[in-house]
């Protein structure tokens, strides 16, 4: 293989890694905004300003490439928690129930500080929830169960007395807290006359640590 053939090559991986990209993002808006069903594959590589057969080449039809968005986002937010939840349990300076709790709640709201990129993604997510088109442990094997297993391990190393239903349990009500807010901020978002509307997210995970973090202790304290 001479030169040629080699930048000929690279030049072909970038554009079917941009291709790829595009067809994914054009499919995330499109889902959020008119479901599954809703949207065509014409409409996805029309979007993506890609054709047709494009689809079949990367995902093989519109069911696995909606699987394969999921996938690829639950695995990206996966990942970042994980590697949060590791520099606070193995960084140089001593870690804390505080920092652990702030490393999880920063990087889990990191996502949705872009309202429209947020707003999207709730849309989906709640489409989803009401169609149930993905295979029933996508949620759970991709994203829930390492995260919350990660969090378990790293909050009772800092707890030790805390039990392992108490364990679970708290970081179910730290994730559910996080959610919430989550959801009033695309609810509410732009709109004006009260404060729940204009909800500062660092005020917000603050608020949350302390809370989680008493409760926590509480626990510890209690076995």
């Amino acid at each position: 293989m001479n030169e040629t053939d080699v930048e000929k090559g690279s030049v072909l991986r970038k554009e079917a890694i941009e291709t790829h990209r595009r067809l994914l993002d054009a499919a995330e808006e499109l889902f959020a905004a008119k479901g599954l069903d809703g949207t065509s594959i014409r409409d996805i590589t029309t979007k993506a300003k890609r054709n047709q057969a494009s689809i079949n080449y990367f995902f093989g039809n519109k069911q696995e490439l909606y699987e394969e968005l999921f996938r690829q986002r639950l695995r990206e937010m996966r990942d970042s928690r994980l590697k949060a939840i590791k520099a606070v349990s193995g960084g140089k300076t001593k870690p804390t129930l505080e920092k652990l709790l702030h490393a999880y709640a920063e990087d889990f709201l990191e996502p949705f500080s872009d309202p429209r990129r947020s707003q999207r993604f709730m849309q989906l997510l709640f489409r989803e929830m009401a169609e149930q088109r993905l295979p029933k442990n996508m949620f759970l094997d991709e994203l829930a169960a390492p995260t919350l297993t990660a969090m378990e391990e790293a909050i009772t190393v800092l707890c030790p007395n805390l039990n392992k239903h108490d364990s679970l349990m708290s970081v179910l009500s730290l994730t559910g807290q996080l959610v919430h807010i989550m959801q009033v901020r695309v609810l509410f978002e732009g709109a004006q006359g009260h404060s729940i509307a204009s909800i500062d997210i660092d005020d917000a995970i603050e608020h949350i640590v302390k809370f989680s973090a008493g409760g926590i202790r509480t626990l510890a304290e209690r076995t």
